[in-house]
């Protein structure tokens, strides 16, 4: 018996001590008052938005290109309405002809610059010129007013995916700022379970393979931390480029809610389908269709005449006399082109196989949507069962951990067991966020298909949000025991 004692001292001194090779890594867990201390409250999706459709420098280059492109209208009509011309010039003559060859023909002194041949003239005019009849001008009018309808819907599109794109990163920026809270609750318990698996080890009371099984869960948790730093930095980064705000998600343990209850969209697929027609991309190309078969027809007129009334005054001085005058002239000229080289036939099949191209443009952009709408129902339909089944499997899981805290009080369990069902859990609840971020995305993504994304999505994305963050629970630690 007193043999013994000298190894029962030896199995306390073990227990009370551990030794520096017992933690490879130098973990410093983080304190509880990050995620205890209360969060900033999440920045307003609407708000973002409407930020970034007045920041976005993308943005004002596309309505400056719109803007520009609106001018094409009354450039068109300046075509129907009247045009005044002034014209100046100075012209020195020196002559051999009639006059110059004949000298003795005409004595008059009349005549006698001109016999000389040698004349100074200065002159000026105006002229008016009225189109009466141009087809090609008319037309000209109808495809500027669809060259602005489509730079319209240009800057809607370009609005749209502006939108989605602050949605987006809005959510990335949510769900890493998340998934960090929970990473660090649960690095925090398998820092705990690393050190209580070191200590049994040490003991004698436990293997080498929960050792190291328990030291790889940890470093796992660890390069998932720096990952969702490095996530949250970009979308957080990426924000601030798109709206001009600098903004904060803090990290924040949040608890899954007992009952979501997000209802799955009620309307048929054919329905849905039906909506695609008010897809801003389907209607771009619609109008870009137009815009080639008024371009079209515009190339067509160039072969009809064109009758204009011109009006005209001109005032020439000469030491000539005989070249001094005053005009007032009015006349109705027809111009019609004849032939041009076969330039004209080629510019018509030219604008007809754009306006095919067209046609296929606008087919394509339509079953695109519709491929888009059948997409993203079939995975909001995936994303509502997942969470459905993550909420079931977190409240297995919660039940779980409550059993294996009552099974460790009555020394039924270790710690081991209550931290690794703490640390299970932590993971259920960073998959049921990714998949709530990512029903989200699939829903905005819908409602973009469709032509209806505008703020009652961006306010509903928002208040799902806020009905996670209700749940929200501070961080806990279990403290070690021995």
């Amino acid at each position: 018996m007193l043999s013994i004692r000298p190894w029962i001292l030896t199995g306390c001194l073990a227990a009370l001590a551990t030794p520096t090779y017992a933690q490879p890594l130098e973990i410093t867990p983080p304190t509880n008052s990050s995620l205890v201390g209360s969060p900033a409250p999440l920045p307003s999706l609407p708000r973002l938005v409407a930020l970034a459709l007045t920041y976005d420098s993308g943005l004002q280059s596309q309505r400056l290109d719109s803007q520009s492109v609106a001018q094409e209208v009354p450039m068109a009509e300046a075509g129907l309405r009247p045009r005044l011309d002034a014209n100046a010039a100075y012209r020195y003559t020196d002559a051999d002809n009639v006059y110059t060859d004949n000298p003795d023909d005409y004595p008059d002194e009349v005549y006698d610059d001109r016999v000389a041949g040698k004349t100074r003239d200065t002159r000026w005019e105006l002229r008016m010129t009225q189109p009466l009849f141009s087809l090609e001008r008319w037309r000209r009018i109808g495809k500027a007013q669809a060259q602005l309808d489509a730079a319209t819907l240009q800057v809607a599109v370009a609005e749209r995916d502006l939108a989605i794109k602050v949605v987006e990163t809005y959510l990335d920026a949510y769900q890493a700022s998340r998934k960090l809270g929970l990473l660090i609750a649960q690095r925090e318990s398998l820092v705990l379970q690393q050190r209580q698996a070191q200590r049994a080890y040490d003991l004698g009371i436990g293997d080498r393979i929960n050792l190291l099984e328990s030291q790889s869960r940890l470093d796992q948790a660890i390069a998932d931390q720096t990952s969702a730093e490095n996530d949250l930095a970009n979308a957080s980064s990426d924000l601030e480029r798109l709206t001009g705000t600098p903004l904060v998600f803090d990290p924040v343990l949040i608890d899954t809610p007992e009952n979501l209850a997000i209802l799955p969209e009620s309307m048929p697929l054919e329905s849905w389908l039906a909506l695609t027609g008010d897809n801003v991309q389907v209607q771009l190309a619609a109008e870009r269709q137009r815009v080639a078969r008024i371009d079209t027809d515009v190339r067509r007129a160039s072969r009809y005449p064109e009758l204009n009334l011109v009006v005209g005054y001109s005032d020439a001085d000469s030491n000539d006399a005989l070249r001094t005058s005053s005009d007032l002239t009015a006349s109705m000229e027809m111009n019609l082109s004849l032939y041009q080289g076969g330039y004209t036939t080629a510019s018509i099949r030219q604008g007809q196989l754009t306006a095919l191209a067209g046609t296929a443009s606008m087919e394509n952009e339509s079953r695109l949507a519709k491929q888009e709408v059948r997409k993203r129902l079939r995975s909001m339909q995936g994303d509502l069962r997942q969470i459905e089944a993550l909420q079931r499997s977190v409240e297995s899981g919660s039940l779980f951990l409550q059993a294996a805290i009552r099974g460790e009080s009555l020394g039924l369990r270790d710690l081991v067991d209550v931290l690794d069902a703490r640390s299970s859990l932590y993971d259920l609840r960073i998959r049921f966020v990714e998949t709530l971020c990512l029903y989200l995305k699939d829903r905005t993504y819908l409602d973009a298909a469709v032509g209806q994304l505008d703020t009652s999505t961006l306010t509903d994305v928002a208040s799902i949000l806020a009905r996670i963050e209700q749940s929200g629970t501070p961080a806990t630690v279990v403290p070690a025991s021995g």
